[in-house]
């Protein structure tokens, strides 16, 4: 790779670059296809990935597994003021726990320089940490919030069971009164009324006394405990102050340039956004080659980010391939950066269903079932309007109540119920709550399976800083689950069905990318895998009960792949 020494990040191809033609616009950095260029700059940067000696990171791709992690890499077409044409090379994060490297552009603020405010402040928090956990393991402390613990439970049972004895030493008390009244003369009567009077008086008094007992001990205890909760209180009181201060403090040093030489910081940037810049902001290959191509007089041309490494394991990341820039972190910063450049229509401002017929398989005075075109939004989307539902409407004017009853991803195609009353719309709206409704979809994975059946369990969850994706969480993800079976396959893919139990948002497309699921995308996935002409997922068969007369339906409906 030869280095200039005005721009040392810029690379000079290897390979010859005349037949390319240079792209009009910049990149739609949020959905694109990469540009020849960058994928070219992307070979050469995975060739030098394999080669070079100078660090030693593990993506996990020599076998070794244990610690290994992969790495977003993002390269920047650009062109110099001689109209030289080159690349910038740029990783997200940390890479070999380093912020710099050679050969690929420095962060645009570099938090571990030594004895910058940064990392000073964050000995003195990680003090702050060191001296909470202290506490909080300290032997007097621990010892006395279980002996609370005992004393409170201990005193409750105690207390309790007092409270049952006395309440039965009542009831015979009062059958005594009761016999007694019959039974004995008056004078008698009085004088075990007022023996009885006596023990009920004892009875609470020492119930009283034994709440006063408890309560004492467990008062000097939350005393001696109050001590140290107000200390760590006051700990964790200016471990927030000072983290917030630190955060804000580091956030005003990442200053991000756009192409008029505009510069604003991210606490500007997320000035109106509902959250404060997410951790990592800024920190993400795309932001730091744009900012160096701008600080460098460097003319951005194309961008392309790919992930070199084995996946995390709550996200899906296939090796080499490429990623749109995530949408949390990135567009408030990119947004910005990109303003004044010529760049490429946002394709996802287009209307995929334009020229597409949607087909009729059954319909009465009740419900149509329609077979959904790929590329086809099942409801309006924010900036597209025409969907299943809209078309619906017009073909249907005179249905009524919600008609939607459930939903496929606009990039499935397949079979889809829809109400035309109320009526419908509530006895199949149960089918569907109920699980009663029988799902089974056709999909093609790109690779091979080791079974012939299976069922993948996956908690899910949609990834905050990048929506739509979703990942996988144990912790906070909602219960997943699908049933498949292997039709058939070949070498290099595999046709299944697939069997949803639950129907959470990309299920299907997860549960097949995922390691831990069919460790294969479905063919044509974009988010998940790799775009190819059409997402191969196909709802292929419905069954459930007519909502109105009850009889079984099943519907099925090959897919055009």
């Amino acid at each position: 790779m030869t280095l200039f020494n005005d721009a040392p990040c810029f690379t000079e191809f290897k390979h010859a670059i005349e037949g390319f033609a240079l792209p009009k616009r910049f990149t739609f950095p949020f959905y694109y296809q990469p540009h020849p260029l960058c994928q070219l700059a992307a070979k050469e940067l995975q060739r030098y990935l394999d080669e070079q000696t100078q660090w030693q990171h593990n993506f996990g791709l020599t076998g070794n597994t244990e610690d290994a992690t992969g790495k977003m890499f993002g390269v920047l077409i650009v062109k110099k003021s001689d109209n030289t044409i080159g690349y910038l090379s740029a990783f997200s994060g940390k890479l070999a726990d380093k912020n710099v490297h050679q050969h690929f552009v420095p962060p645009v603020f570099d938090m571990l320089i030594k004895e910058d405010f940064f990392l000073t402040e964050q000995q003195a928090i990680n003090k702050i940490n060191d001296d909470l956990d202290s506490r909080l393991r300290n032997e007097a402390y621990t010892e006395t919030k279980q002996l609370l613990s005992r004393y409170l439970t201990e005193s409750v049972n105690e207390i309790t069971q007092l409270q049952h004895s006395n309440a039965e030493q009542k009831k015979q008390r009062k059958a005594k009164r009761t016999s007694a009244k019959v039974t004995l003369s008056e004078h008698n009567f009085n004088a075990l009324n007022e023996q009885l009077n006596k023990e009920s008086v004892a009875n609470k008094n020492s119930l009283n006394a034994l709440k006063a007992q408890w309560k004492s001990q467990i008062e000097q205890l939350e005393q001696a405990l109050l001590v140290h909760n107000n200390a760590i209180d006051k700990l964790k009181l200016t471990r927030k102050k000072r983290s917030n201060a630190l955060q804000k403090k580091l956030f005003e040093h990442y200053q991000f340039l756009n192409i008029k030489g505009a510069k604003k910081d991210l606490n500007t940037i997320f000035k109106d956004s509902v959250h404060p810049p997410p951790a990592g902001a800024g920190e993400c290959a795309a932001p730091k080659l744009l900012h160096y191509a701008f600080a460098n007089n460097l003319t951005p041309l194309a961008m392309a980010e790919f992930w070199w490494g084995v996946s995390p394991k709550s996200e899906i990341r296939q090796h080499g391939n490429f990623y749109p820039a995530c949408i949390g972190k990135c567009q408030p910063i990119l947004t910005h950066m990109l303003e004044g450049m010529a760049i490429d229509n946002n394709p996802l401002l287009e209307n995929p269903a334009a020229g597409k017929t949607l087909a009729i398989i059954y319909q009465d005075t009740h419900i149509v079932v329609v077979n959904k075109p790929a590329e086809f939004l099942s409801v309006p989307g924010k900036h597209i309007n025409d969907s299943v539902l809209t078309r619906i409407e017009q073909l249907f004017p005179q249905a009524t109540g919600g008609i939607i009853v459930h939903r496929l991803d606009m990039s499935t195609s397949g079979l889809m119920v829809l109400a035309l009353n109320p009526r419908a719309h509530k006895g199949l709206q149960k089918q569907f709550i109920k699980r009663e409704v029988s799902k089974r979809y056709i999909a093609v994975i790109s690779g091979k399976v080791n079974s012939t059946e299976g069922k993948i369990t996956l908690p899910l969850r949609g990834d905050l800083n990048d929506r739509p994706r979703q990942l996988v969480c144990n912790e906070l993800g909602k219960k997943a689950e699908t049933t498949w079976q292997l039709i058939s396959q070949s070498d290099k893919v595999s046709r299944v069905y697939l069997y949803p139990k639950t129907g959470r948002t990309h299920q299907l497309r997860v549960h097949c990318a995922h390691s831990d699921g069919l460790n294969s995308p479905i063919v044509g996935d974009d988010l998940y895998g790799k775009k190819a002409n059409r997402l191969h997922l196909h709802a292929q068969q419905l069954a459930f009960c007519h909502p109105i007369t009850k009889a079984p339906l099943t519907f099925e409906c090959e897919p055009d792949f």
